[in-house]
């Protein structure tokens, strides 16, 4: 069985850091691509970040590109999304997800993380 495990929200203030954490257990991080989402307040779910299993480049939203980086620790079959330079539109529940290599849909969803960013 596939959990996927958020830790690491809070509330931070506009130009502060925070590191998300994602604890994967049923799945290896290397052998499926990873993602973080968000939702932020009253807008529909909307993608952070995807990290493909091959090594490609990670595909960043415009919106945190050179703000937001995401990286895996194999070793604790982890990952992390590094939060830096915080903007209050970045206030939303966070999530972790995963998909299969022979799926297109992300299918593996954690319950996701708050962040709040107040100005």
């Amino acid at each position: 069985q596939v959990k996927l495990s958020e830790s690491g929200g809070g509330s931070v203030q506009a130009g502060g850091s925070l590191r998300l954490s994602c604890a994967a257990s049923g799945l290896t991080v290397t052998q499926s691509d990873m993602g973080w989402f968000r939702r932020r307040p009253g807008k529909e779910r909307e993608k952070v970040v995807v990290l493909s299993w091959s090594g490609a480049a990670p595909d960043y939203a415009d919106s945190v590109k050179g703000r937001f980086t995401i990286s895996k620790d194999t070793t604790k079959n982890m990952i992390y999304l590094q939060m830096s330079n915080l903007k209050p539109e970045d206030t939303a529940v966070y999530y972790c997800a995963a998909r299969s290599l022979v799926r297109a849909d992300f299918h593996y969803w954690g319950q996701g993380t708050q962040v709040t960013v107040s100005s």
